[in-house]
């Protein structure tokens, strides 16, 4: 049997990267090697339903994982770009011809807001997700729940909560889901206060404790657990590697998604910083951007020259409870409309993105190439320039 004449790792097994990986079976001359600290994979869409005990958030890769794609359970510490070889935590070293780069992103609990990183529990991945449920059960249903910060994740993780009968309190630095319209907020608004929710817009915490949280006022406010869901950071493995990053950590690259400094290392997901501008980090993002950089490495094994962004937004969706959502539409260049939908409606589309997301990953381990994704976004003509 033939040696495939093309290595490719990729690092990262999230909604970017298994997708990548999937994809780049189009060429059947690469080898494909998919790196992922865990075993399985982490619907971080539904994050806030495993902390709540209203749902689980993991699936199988040997449900994703196209035929022919090897799955190593480890982690990547270093890409030595001069060798063209990943270096893995257990000591091994992977060669490689391509890498995409699809580490995703962090929690991001803060060093400067003292006890923040003792106290304060984060949702943005499975083991701190795992870590936040024990410690809810272990509440008594009336202690005082404080869940910082007022984006969607936060509103999202406040309200699987209250639906629960928790006693709860959203604390928003600036105004609540500005991602959203102001219809939008209004809705999400009136679901909260509906289910108790104590929502405090323009407020920042400035110190956790293990029982109350301090406000920039030196208001106290008692909180048995205390929940951060202001912001997310990146894994630090490119900077480790030598690459420019911008100021979060992204990975910089061009409009093709390849690293400004190395044209074999490609980036997707959350962790890529396109001509220093990110998008959104989102789902919504991660699987097109993953099908791209997937696209970028196939042209260049093909000596064809790689397509640019082209990804639109269509809005966001927040899943108020098991019950209620609000869908909001938005333009291409992903601000929001005056338009939107709520109630029952709203939390049957949230359920279906969900489960759209893990089908096009399974769509595309059967037939590579198949995903699809809006375009036009605002970036193909800037990019053109």
């Amino acid at each position: 049997m033939s040696t495939p004449s093309h290595r490719v790792v990729v690092i990262g097994g999230g909604y970017a990267g298994t997708l990548a990986a999937n994809r780049l079976r189009a060429h059947p001359g690469i080898d494909i090697t998919l790196v992922n600290p865990r075993p399985e994979f982490v619907e971080r869409i539904r994050l806030h339903q495993l902390v709540a005990g209203t749902g689980e958030a993991t699936a199988g890769y040997d449900t994703l994982l196209g035929e022919g794609v090897r799955l190593v359970v480890d982690s990547a510490t270093r890409i030595e770009t001069a060798t063209r070889t990943v270096r893995l935590a257990s000591g091994e070293a992977l060669d490689y011809d391509h890498v995409v780069y699809a580490v995703g992103s962090t929690g991001a609990i803060p060093a400067s807001v003292p006890g923040a990183a003792e106290y304060a529990f984060d949702v943005a991945e499975l083991e701190s997700a795992r870590r936040l449920r024990a410690g809810l059960e272990e509440l008594a249903p009336d202690a005082p729940v404080t869940v910082v910060g007022g984006g969607l994740t936060g509103v999202e993780t406040a309200a699987e909560l209250a639906e629960q009968g928790r006693k709860v309190t959203l604390v928003c630095g600036r105004t609540l889901a500005p991602s959203l319209s102001e219809p939008g907020r209004r809705s999400t608004a009136r679901w909260l206060t509906r289910h108790g929710v104590a929502v405090i817009e323009g407020a920042t915490v400035r110190e956790v404790r293990r029982d109350a949280v301090v406000f920039d006022d030196g208001g106290v406010r008692a909180s048995a657990l205390t929940i951060w869901a202001a912001g997310f950071g990146v894994p630090g493995l490119a900077a480790a590697s030598g690459l420019r990053t911008d100021a979060l950590g992204r990975l910089l690259t061009d409009e093709t998604l390849t690293s400004l400094d190395d044209e074999r290392v490609v980036a997707a997901g959350d962790a890529a910083a396109p001509s220093g501008q990110p998008l959104r980090m989102s789902c919504q993002a991660a699987g097109p951007l993953g099908a791209r950089a997937a696209d970028t490495v196939l042209s260049r094994v093909e000596g064809a020259a790689p397509a640019l962004i082209d990804l639109a937004f269509v809005g966001s969706c927040v899943s108020l409870g098991r019950h209620a959502g609000v869908r909001q539409f938005a333009r291409k260049d992903d601000t929001a409309t005056n338009l939107y939908f709520d109630g029952r409606v709203a939390a049957m589309y949230k359920e279906f993105t969900c489960r759209f997301a893990m089908s096009r990953i399974r769509r595309e381990a059967r037939r590579p190439g198949s995903a699809t994704w809006f375009k036009g976004g605002p970036r193909s003509d800037a990019a053109l320039r």
